[in-house]
C-alpha cells in the first residue's frame, strides 16, 4: 500500500497541503481530483521525492519511502520529461536501464511497452516528431518500462483521443491487477468514475471527499428523481409551507427533489398527486461530477415549498 500520513507543506504564508492523510491500496485505482491549485501535484512530487513536506511521512507498505523505494515506482509528470531529440525506443531502453534493468531486458521491455500503447511503428522517431497524444503514451511508457511497484501519474489522459484513452485507462487496470497500486490525478470526472476504484477530492489543500465510487455516488437518501405529467413549477408552488426541499431540473421531464426530513417525501408525492400523475420516483444516483461540486462547493437545502428558479416559473 502506497500511503501519504499527515502531509502538510506550505510555501511562505501560503499553505499548499494541510495535513493530508490518504492510502492507495495494491491493486486498487485512485482517481486523485480537484481544481487547479488544490495541491494535487506537490503531493505527487512529495511522494516521488521531487519536493519535501514540511510534516508528515510517505510509506510504501509501512516502509518509509526512500531513494531506493521511489527507484522502483513508476511517475508520469504533466510536464513532459523526456528528451525531444532522442529516439523514442533509446531513450526507454536508457530510463529502464537506469531503474536496474539489463540492456536485453530493458530492450524487450521498451519494445513491449511502445507496442501496447499503440506507438510501436514510432520507435525510431525523435519524441518531437510525435504528435502531442503520442508523445503522451511514450510518457506513459517512460513510467511503466522497469515493471513498476507502484504508478504516480500526473493527469496521465491529458491529449488522448477516446481509442488512447481506452488504451490507457486499460494498461492502469492491468497493472492494478499485477497489484500495483495505481494514482493517477484527472480533471475529467466521467472518466476517473468509470476506471477507478476509489476517489479522493482535495479542495485548498485539504482532503473533503475520499471513498469508493459507489459509495460516493450512491446517494445520500435525501435526494430523489421525480418524473410527472405535471408541471414541476405548478406543484412546486403548491407544497406544503412545512415542507423543507429543493426542486431542481434534471434531464428531459425528470427534476430532482432535496428533502430536509422524511416526512418532506410525502408532501412532495401529494403536491404532484394533485396536479397530475406521478410516473417515476427513485433514489437519485449523483453522477461523480456533481458529487465533486457537491463537496467542493456544499450549499444548505433550500427552506419553503421550491427551488427558487420554479417559483419564477410559477409566477
Amino acid at each position: 500500500m502506497l500511503a501519504l500520513d499527515q502531509i502538510s507543506k506550505a510555501y511562505g504564508s501560503h499553505q499548499v497541503l494541510d495535513d493530508v492523510s490518504l492510502q492507495v491500496r495494491r491493486g486498487e485505482v485512485l482517481g486523485y481530483v480537484g481544481g487547479n491549485g488544490a495541491g494535487k501535484t506537490t503531493s505527487m512530487r512529495i511522494v516521488l521525492g521531487v519536493a519535501t513536506a514540511d510534516s508528515g511521512r510517505v510509506t510504501l507498505d509501512g516502509v518509509p519511502v526512500d531513494a531506493a523505494a521511489r527507484a522502483r515506482m513508476g511517475y508520469m509528470p504533466e510536464e513532459r520529461g523526456l528528451y525531444p531529440t532522442m529516439r523514442v525506443q533509446q531513450q526507454l531502453e536508457f530510463f529502464a536501464e537506469l531503474r536496474g534493468l539489463s540492456r536485453p531486458d530493458a530492450a524487450r521491455a521498451a519494445t513491449y511497452w511502445l507496442d501496447r500503447l499503440g506507438v510501436g511503428s514510432r520507435r525510431d522517431s525523435a519524441l518531437e516528431d510525435l504528435s502531442l497524444g503520442n508523445q503522451q503514451r511514450v510518457q506513459l511508457a517512460a513510467a511503466l518500462v522497469h515493471g513498476p511497484e507502484a504508478l504516480v501519474l500526473d493527469e496521465p489522459f491529458s491529449g488522448l483521443d477516446p481509442l488512447a484513452v481506452d488504451v490507457m485507462a486499460e494498461v492502469l487496470r492491468e497493472e492494478a491487477a499485477r497489484g500495483v497500486p495505481v494514482v493517477f490525478s484527472s480533471h475529467q470526472l466521467d472518466l476517473v468514475e468509470r476506471t477507478c476504484d476509489r476517489v479522493a477530492v482535495l479542495h485548498g489543500g485539504r482532503l473533503v471527499a475520499d471513498g469508493t465510487v459507489e459509495g460516493l455516488t450512491g446517494g445520500d437518501g435525501r435526494r430523489w428523481l421525480l418524473r410527472s405529467d405535471a408541471s414541476p413549477a405548478a406543484w412546486a408552488a403548491d407544497l406544503d409551507p412545512d415542507t423543507r426541499a429543493s426542486v431542481e431540473p434534471a434531464h428531459g421531464d425528470a427534476v430532482t427533489v432535496r428533502l430536509a426530513g422524511d416526512e418532506d417525501l410525502g408532501r412532495v408525492v401529494d403536491a404532484v398527486r394533485r396536479h397530475g400523475t406521478l410516473r417515476e420516483l427513485r433514489p437519485w444516483r449523483p453522477s461523480l461530477t456533481e458529487v465533486y461540486r457537491d463537496v467542493v462547493h456544499p450549499g444548505p437545502v433550500e427552506t419553503g415549498p421550491a427551488h427558487h428558479e420554479l417559483e419564477e416559473q410559477a409566477a
